[in-house]
C-alpha cells in the first residue's frame, strides 16, 4: 500500500509540475533553530489582537522612505517625493518605544531578525545588510510581526536514547561538575546524546506549529476591504517568505508569490488583485510540508536518526560523506544540511567540496579535532567535548549549545552561546555574541588562525573582517522559555554568566595545517584577515622575540659536536612527549592520512 500511495504521489507531484503549479512550501527551519530570543515581553501569548494593535503603533513610527531604499541611482525622478512617504519599516527606536526593550535588546530583534529572512536575488534588504547598515535599514513592518508571532514556539522535546550503552564511553552518566551545579543553581542540563532532537522531529514539530497558528499568522497580514472582507494582497503574501521556502518539483526555490496560481506572472507595476483570505490559507495548507518530507535521498543506514524515526514521515538521509581514511563516523547530508556527528577521537576535515547547502550541524563529538572550511550561512555545535572544532565562514549566524571542555574557532556575522561548560571561543564576529542559559567558565578571545580560502569565504557570506565584537558580550537569562523543559521557580529573572577574557599573554595562534597542496596559491588569504586588538599583539610579538632569542642561543651555544647532538636529542625527546602527553599524536597521524588520502 505504501509504494502504491509514493507511486500516487510521484504522479501528482509530476503532473503539478508539468501544469507549471510547483507541488509543495518547505516550512524553513531558519526562524525556529537560529531565531528564538528568551525575551519574555516578545512572547505575546494573547494572540494576534495585540500584534494588531502593534502593528499600528509601529506604522505610525515608520522611518522615512529614503531614495537610497526606493533604488539609490537608478531610482525615479519622482523618488524625492517617495521619501517623504512612509515605509513600512522601523528601526531600533520605534522597536524601544513600542515593545518597550533597552536599546540593546532591540537592536538584537533587529539583528535576530534580518538572521532568519530568506536571502536570494529578490530578498528584504535587511537580509543583505551588514552589521552597521542594519539600523539604518530597518525591518518591515509585516516580518517583525511574523518574527514576534513565532516567539511563543516551544521546541521539540528532548527523548530518551535509544541505546544508551553505545555512547556511555562518551559520554558518562556522572561528571565533575555535577555536584557543583546542583548546589549552585537548580537547573541541571547535562549535553548528553540523549537530549539531541533528531532532524526529522524536529522539523515534523515546526510544521504542526505552522499548520495550528496558520490563520494566526495570516490574519497578522490581512487588510479589510470596504465591505469588510478579508482579504491578502501580493506584498502581504510574499511577507510570508520568512516561513515558508516554495520549491518546485525539481528542488528550485522560487519566489512565493510566483509560486501561488493566484499570483503567479503578476506584475510589480501592475499588481495582483488581493485575495481572499480563506483561499490563501487552504491552498498554503494544501502545498504545506517539511523539507524532511520531500527528500529522497540514498543511503539509508547512514540517516541522522535511528530507522525509526526517519520512516515516521518517510525521510531518509543521504549518503555519508567519509574522507578517505580518516573517520568511520556518523556523517551525512540532509536537503540543505550538512552534518557532522558522532565523531570520536579522531581528526575529520571537511573542505568545500564537502559541504552540501547552507547549513552545517556538528554534534556529539568527542575528543576530537573537526575542521570544516567552507562558507555556509548558518552553523550549529551542540552536545560536544573535549574537543576543538574550527568553521569556515559563517554569514549569518552560529549557534554553540550543550558543550564541555570545547575550543570553538569561528569567524562569524553573530553567535549564540547556551548552556556550556568550560569552553573558550576564538570569535572574528560582527555583533555581539549572545550568551544565555546556564554556563560555567567560558571565555573568548580575538579570532586566531587563517586558511587559504578563509578571505574569499569571508566576501561570499558577507562577513566583515574589519569589525570584530568579540569581547562586547550580551548576557540573557538563565532560562528558555522556548525549550520543552519544566522550569524551577525562583530562577526565571536569574541572568546567564558571562564568559571571561582569555589574557593576552595566554594568547596563541592556531595553525590549521595545508593538506592539499595542489590548489593554486593566487589569491590565498596568507593572514588571520582579523586585526588583533593592541594587546594581544604586543603579547604575540613579545612571544615570538623570545622564541627567537632562544632559538639563537641554542644555535651558538659553545659546546662541541656531541654535546649538541645530546641537545638536540633531549629537546625531540620531551617535544615527542608532549606529543604522546597531548594527544596531539594522533592528530598528526589523522592529517598525514588525510593527506595521503588527497594525492
Amino acid at each position: 500500500m505504501r509504494d502504491m500511495n509514493a507511486t500516487v504521489e510521484s504522479e501528482t507531484t509530476t503532473t503539478a509540475s508539468a501544469q507549471g503549479e510547483p507541488p509543495w512550501l518547505h516550512v524553513r527551519r531558519e526562524p525556529f533553530e537560529y531565531g528564538m530570543l528568551p525575551l519574555p515581553s516578545l512572547m505575546h501569548h494573547d494572540g494576534v489582537g495585540s500584534l494588531r494593535e502593534l502593528r499600528e503603533k509601529l506604522l505610525d513610527k515608520s522611518i522615512p522612505q529614503t531614495s537610497w531604499q526606493s533604488g539609490g541611482a537608478n531610482a525615479s525622478e519622482d523618488s524625492s517625493a517617495m521619501a517623504q512617504q512612509p515605509s513600512r519599516r522601523v528601526g531600533v527606536a520605534a522597536i524601544v518605544e513600542c515593545l518597550g526593550l533597552s536599546e540593546a535588546h532591540a537592536l538584537l530583534v533587529l539583528d535576530t531578525l534580518a538572521s532568519v529572512l530568506p536571502d536570494g536575488d529578490d530578498c528584504d534588504q535587511l537580509a543583505r545588510a551588514y552589521a552597521a547598515e542594519i539600523d539604518t535599514v530597518g525591518a518591515h513592518v509585516d516580518d517583525l510581526l511574523l518574527f514576534l508571532y513565532i516567539q511563543i514556539y516551544r521546541r521539540v522535546p528532548p527523548r530518551s536514547h535509544k541505546d544508551p550503552a553505545a555512547v556511555a564511553d562518551v559520554w558518562p552518566s556522572t561528571s565533575p561538575f555535577d555536584g557543583f551545579f546542583s548546589t549552585l543553581s537548580p537547573l541541571q542540563v547535562r549535553p548528553t546524546r540523549k537530549s539531541v532532537p533528531c532532524q526529522v522531529e524536529e522539523e515534523a514539530h515546526q510544521l504542526a506549529f505552522v499548520q495550528k497558528h496558520l490563520s494566526s499568522l495570516l490574519a497578522l497580514l490581512v487588510d479589510l476591504e470596504e465591505d469588510g472582507a478579508k482579504v491578502l494582497s501580493v506584498g502581504s503574501f510574499d511577507r510570508l517568505g520568512i516561513i515558508f521556502r516554495p520549491v518546485d518539483a525539481q528542488c528550485n526555490a522560487r519566489s512565493l508569490s510566483q509560486t501561488a496560481p493566484f499570483f503567479a506572472g503578476s506584475d510589480p507595476d501592475m499588481p495582483a488583485v488581493p485575495v481572499p483570505l480563506a483561499q490563501a490559507h487552504d491552498w498554503i495548507l494544501e502545498h504545506i510540508s517539511t523539507q524532511a518530507q520531500r527528500t529522497k535521498c540514498s543511503g539509508k543506514e547512514n540517516g541522522p536518526n535511528e530507522e525509526n524515526d526517519i520512516t515516521m514521515i518517510d525521510a531518509v538521509g543521504a549518503q555519508a560523506w567519509v574522507p578517505n581514511g580518516v573517520t568511520k563516523n556518523r556523517e551525512w547530508c540532509f536537503e540543505g544540511l550538512t552534518f557532522v556527528d558522532g565523531v570520536t577521537k579522531v581528526s575529520t576535515i571537511k573542505s568545500e567540496s564537502d559541504v552540501t547547502g547552507d547549513t552545517l550541524k556538528v554534534s556529539n563529538c568527542h575528543d576530537a579535532v573537526v575542521y570544516v572550511l567552507a562558507p555556509t550561512k548558518y552553523a550549529s555545535v551542540f552536545g560536544c567535548s573535549d574537543s576543538i572544532v574550527v568553521l569556515g565562514a559563517v554569514g549569518k549566524a552560529v549557534r554553540i549549545e550543550h558543550c564541555e571542555r570545547v575550543q570553538v574557532i569561528v569567524p562569524c556575522a553573530r553567535i549564540c552561546i547556551a548552556n556550556c561548560r568550560e569552553c573558550v571561543f576564538f570569535l572574528g564576529v560582527n555583533q555581539r555574541p549572545l550568551i544565555l542559559g546556564n554556563n560555567y567558565n567560558l571565555q573568548v578571545a580575538p579570532f586566531n588562525t587563517f586558511y587559504p580560502k578563509l578571505e574569499a569565504h569571508l566576501a561570499q557570506v558577507r562577513v566583515d573582517p574589519t569589525v570584530n565584537r568579540w569581547d562586547k558580550i550580551l548576557t540573557l537569562g538563565v532560562i528558555d522559555p522556548h525549550d520543552s523543559l519544566p522550569h524551577p521557580a525562583g530562577v526565571a529573572d536569574a541572568q546567564a554568566e558571562g564568559a571571561s577574557v582569555v589574557p593576552p599573554d595566554r594568547f596563541t595562534n592556531f595553525l590549521i595545517p595545508r593538506w592539499n597542496g595542489g590548489e593554486s596559491e593566487q589569491n590565498f588569504t596568507r593572514a588571520n584577515p582579523f586585526l588583533l586588538p593592541k594587546l594581544y599583539l604586543m603579547a604575540q610579538q613579545q612571544r615570538n622575540k623570545a622564541m627567537e632569542n632562544l632559538r639563537h642561543l641554542l644555535q651558538n651555544v659553545p659546546l662541541d659536536d656531541n654535546r649538541k647532538r645530546d641537545l638536540s636529542n633531549a629537546i625531540h625527546a620531551h617535544f615527542k612527549e608532549w606529543l604522546y602527553g597531548s594527544g596531539n599524536i594522533r592528530q598528526l597521524y589523522d592529517l598525514q592520512i588525510a593527506d595521503k588520502g588527497t594525492e
